[in-house]
C-alpha cells in the first residue's frame, strides 16, 4: 500500500470493477450519445449555458451570461427576468398540454388525485391570488412547513410566482429548529397543514408551527409571522389563533384562477434552504431564479434521458430537502413531465408499496437513495418480484455514494439488469446535478458517479490545491461557476465566503472526497469530516463501507473514525445483517467482517470493532447520521437527534455499545 499522505490525498485501494455501456437499443432512442457535447461546453461553457438558459421562456432577454466581477458572488442572466413558475406552467397549458398529468399523487393511506398541467397551473394562480390579499410580494419570505401533498408543490410555486422566496422546512424537524429558520428568514407568513400521514398515523405539523411560534427567539424579540396558513390533511384536532391562523381551503374559495405573472430578474431570490445539522444560527443557503431553473431543468432533461411526452418521473425525496426542490417541483415541471408525489414511506403499509405505485403508474424513470436501496435489498428480492416493474427504462441514485453491492442488485432486481442507472452527485449549495453519467454516452461502473455534466469544470486536489494524478484520492473542488450555485449564506456573505472558498481561494470547496480512477472516472469517497487517519493513513469511511456491504451477510453498514490511544483513529463499524444470515452469531459476523475487510482493503482499514445492529440512525430523507455514531463509538452522550427518522435506534445502539464496553 501506497502511503501518500505527504500529498495530503485520501489513500484508495480501488477493486476491479465491471463495465456496463448502454445497450444498443437504449442507445437508439437517446437523445444524447454524441460525446462532443463535453468538449463543446469545455470549449465555451458561457455559449453552453447561455443555449440551455433560452430553452426558458425569458419575459426579458439576457445578453450577459455570466458576471465573475466579484468573485465569488456570481450573477447569472442578471440583466435578463423571467418568471419562475410561469416556466413551470403557464407555457406548457399555452402550448397545448394543459391535459398532461402533472402529478399522480398518492397519498398514504390509498387516497389519489390526477393534477394536470392545467388544473395545477389554475390552482397556483389562485393560491398566488390568495397570497397577495395576505401581503406577499417580491422580495418576501415564506416558510413552509408541510407533508408531501399536491398543496406543498403549490405553494412553493404560488410564492415563486410573485417573485417571493420561500423556505421549506422539512416537516420533521423539531419546533426550535423550525422557529430557528424562520426567524433566520425573517419570514412574516407560515403555511403549514393540520398534519400528514406517515406510518400508519398523523403526524402534526400545525402543533409544531404553534410551539415555535410561542418560543422566545434567542435575542428575546418576538416572532416575525403575521399569519399562518394551515391546509387540512390530517384532520387531527389543532388550535386556530383567531386573527393570526386561516384554513387554505376556507381562504382560497375568495380567489379565482386569473393571475398574470410578472417577470423577476434572473438573480431574484426563488428560495432559502437551510442545511440539516447545522449548530447554532442555521445556514441558509440562497438559490435565485435565472441560474438554478436553467441547470435544474438541464440536468433533469439530460441525466434521465427525459421524454416529457411519454415517461413517467418519479423522486421519492421530500420537499423538505433540495432533492425535492430540484427534481420533484422545478426542474420536471419546467420541462412538463409527469411525475409521480407520494405522502409516505416504503414500508407503510409493508415493503412492497414503492413497487405496487410503479406497477400502477407505470414509472419510466426511478430516482431514489442508496440508503433506500439498501433497506429493500435487506427484506429481499422476493418483494419486487411480485410487481411488473417492466415500464422502467431509467434508475438514478441520489445522496450519498451508492456501494457496489446496491448498485448491482438496483440494476439487476429493479431494473431487470437492463435500465441504466445514473448515479449523481451534487449538494444543496450546487443546486442542481453537478456529476452523473449520461446514460446514452455512458459505460457505466457500479459505485462511480464518473463524470462532470457539461459544462462544469471539476477537479481532484491535493491539500495544496494541485490536481492529483489518476489513480489518487483528494479533495473534490469546482473550478469554474455554474448557474445553480448557491450565491450566499442568508445574511452572511463573510460565512459563505469562510465555508466555502477559504480553503483554495479561487476554487469552490466541496466538502468532499473523491479519487479519480485510471480512466479519468470519479468516485466519491464521502465528507472529508468522513475520513480517519489511522495510524498515519487517511482512509475513507464510505470505502470501507463499500468493503463491508460487498460480503454476503451485510445488508447495510456504516462506518465512523473513533478515538484512539495508539493509532489517533480507529475503524468502528454498525452493520445490518440480511434476514437470511442471523444464522451467524454475533462474534462470528464480527471476526469474518474483520478478516474481509482487511482481505478487500488492507490490514489498516481492519476494524476496530464491528457492532450488529438491528436499524441504522438514519433522518427521515434517508441519510445515515454518522455523527452520532461516532458521539457513540467514543463513549460521549448522544447529541440532538430531532431529525432521526426513529429516535429510538439510537438508544438501543448506545446501549449495545455500552455493554460491549463493560465487557472489555
Amino acid at each position: 500500500m501506497t502511503d501518500t499522505t505527504d500529498r495530503g490525498t485520501i489513500e484508495s485501494h480501488s477493486l476491479e470493477v465491471e463495465a456496463y455501456p448502454p445497450s444498443a437499443e437504449f442507445k437508439a432512442r437517446a437523445a444524447l450519445t454524441d460525446p462532443a457535447i463535453y468538449w463543446k461546453a469545455a470549449e465555451d461553457p458561457d455559449a453552453y449555458w447561455a443555449g440551455r438558459a433560452r430553452e426558458l421562456q425569458w419575459t426579458k432577454p439576457f445578453t450577459e451570461v455570466l458576471d465573475w466581477s466579484n468573485p465569488p458572488f456570481a450573477k447569472w442572466f442578471a440583466d435578463g427576468e423571467l418568471n419562475v413558475a410561469a416556466n413551470c406552467l403557464d407555457r406548457h397549458v399555452a402550448a397545448g398540454l394543459g391535459d398532461r398529468v402533472a402529478y399522480y399523487f398518492e397519498g398514504e393511506p390509498g387516497d389519489t388525485r390526477t393534477i394536470t398541467y392545467g388544473e395545477l397551473t389554475h390552482e397556483v394562480k389562485r393560491a398566488a391570488n390568495m397570497l397577495t390579499a395576505l401581503g406577499v410580494k417580491q422580495g418576501d419570505r415564506v416558510a413552509i412547513y408541510m407533508p408531501m401533498i399536491p398543496e406543498t408543490a403549490i405553494a412553493m410555486l404560488a410564492v415563486a410566482r410573485l417573485g417571493a422566496a420561500h423556505s421549506v422546512v422539512f416537516g420533521g424537524f423539531s419546533a426550535e429548529s423550525l422557529r430557528a429558520r424562520i426567524d433566520d428568514a425573517a419570514a412574516e407568513l407560515v403555511i403549514t397543514a393540520d398534519g400528514g400521514y406517515r406510518k400508519g398515523r398523523v403526524s402534526g405539523l400545525k402543533p409544531t408551527v404553534d410551539e415555535a411560534l410561542a418560543l422566545g427567539a434567542d435575542d428575546g424579540a418576538p416572532s416575525t409571522v403575521k399569519k399562518v396558513l394551515v391546509v387540512k390533511r390530517g384532520g387531527n384536532e389543532v388550535d386556530m389563533l383567531e386573527g393570526r391562523d386561516l384554513w387554505w381551503h376556507e381562504e382560497i374559495t375568495a380567489y379565482d384562477g386569473e393571475h398574470t405573472p410578472q417577470g423577476f430578474p434572473a438573480e431574484n431570490p426563488l428560495f432559502i434552504l437551510y442545511t440539516s445539522g447545522t449548530t447554532g444560527r442555521p445556514k441558509g443557503i440562497l438559490h435565485t431564479s435565472g441560474g438554478y431553473l436553467t441547470q435544474a431543468s438541464a440536468t433533469h432533461r439530460d441525466v434521465f434521458d427525459l421524454k416529457p411526452e411519454s415517461d413517467v418521473f418519479w423522486c421519492t425525496a421530500d420537499v423538505g430537502w433540495v432533492t425535492g426542490h430540484s427534481y420533484v417541483v422545478y426542474g420536471p415541471l419546467a420541462n412538463g413531465a409527469t411525475q409521480v408525489l407520494y405522502e409516505g414511506t416504503p414500508d407503510t403499509p409493508d415493503w412492497g408499496r414503492w413497487w405496487q405505485l410503479i406497477e400502477k403508474y407505470k414509472v419510466s424513470i426511478f430516482y431514489t437513495a442508496p440508503t433506500a436501496i439498501r433497506a429493500c435489498m435487506k427484506v429481499g428480492r422476493q418483494v419486487p418480484e411480485q410487481h411488473d416493474l417492466s415500464s422502467i427504462r431509467v434508475l438514478g441514485s441520489v445522496g450519498e455514494p451508492i456501494n457496489p453491492e446496491a448498485w448491482r442488485w438496483y440494476h439487476e432486481v429493479i431494473g431487470a439488469g437492463r435500465a441504466p442507472i445514473v448515479d449523481t452527485w451534487w449538494q444543496t449549495e450546487t443546486g442542481a446535478i453537478m456529476i452523473a453519467p449520461l446514460p446514452g454516452l455512458t459505460t457505466l461502473k457500479p459505485g462511480s458517479a464518473q463524470v462532470p455534466q457539461p459544462g462544469i469544470d471539476v477537479n481532484v486536489v491535493d491539500e495544496a490545491g494541485n490536481r492529483v494524478d489518476r489513480g489518487q484520492g483528494g479533495l473534490l473542488t469546482i473550478r469554474r461557476p455554474w448557474p445553480s450555485m448557491v450565491r450566499t449564506i442568508w445574511g452572511d456573505p463573510d460565512r459563505f465566503v469562510d465555508t466555502y472558498w477559504s480553503k483554495f481561494g479561487d476554487q469552490y470547496f466541496a466538502g468532499d472526497g473523491a479519487r479519480v480512477d485510471e480512466d479519468g472516472d470519479i468516485w466519491l469517497m464521502g465528507r472529508v469530516d468522513d475520513v480517519m487517519n489511522v495510524s498515519g493513513h487517511r482512509l475513507s469511511t464510505t470505502e470501507i463501507e463499500s468493503s463491508l456491504v460487498e460480503h454476503h451477510a451485510v445488508a447495510e453498514a456504516a462506518v465512523v473514525g473513533a478515538d484512539d490511544e495508539t493509532t489517533g483513529q480507529a475503524v468502528v463499524a454498525f452493520v445490518i445483517l440480511k434476514s437470511q444470515q442471523q444464522l451467524l452469531t454475533e462474534a462470528e459476523a464480527e471476526a469474518e467482517l474483520k478478516k474481509h475487510v482487511a482481505a478487500q482493503i488492507g490490514a489498516i482499514a481492519r476494524p476496530r470493532q464491528v457492532f450488529v445492529v438491528n436499524e441504522l440512525p438514519k433522518t427521515r430523507s434517508g441519510k445515515i447520521m454518522r455523527r452520532l455514531l461516532k458521539d457513540a463509538a467514543e463513549g460521549r452522550d448522544i447529541g440532538d437527534t430531532t431529525t432521526l427518522a426513529d429516535t429510538a435506534v439510537m438508544q438501543s445502539i448506545s446501549l449495545r455499545v455500552r455493554e460491549e464496553k463493560a465487557r472489555g
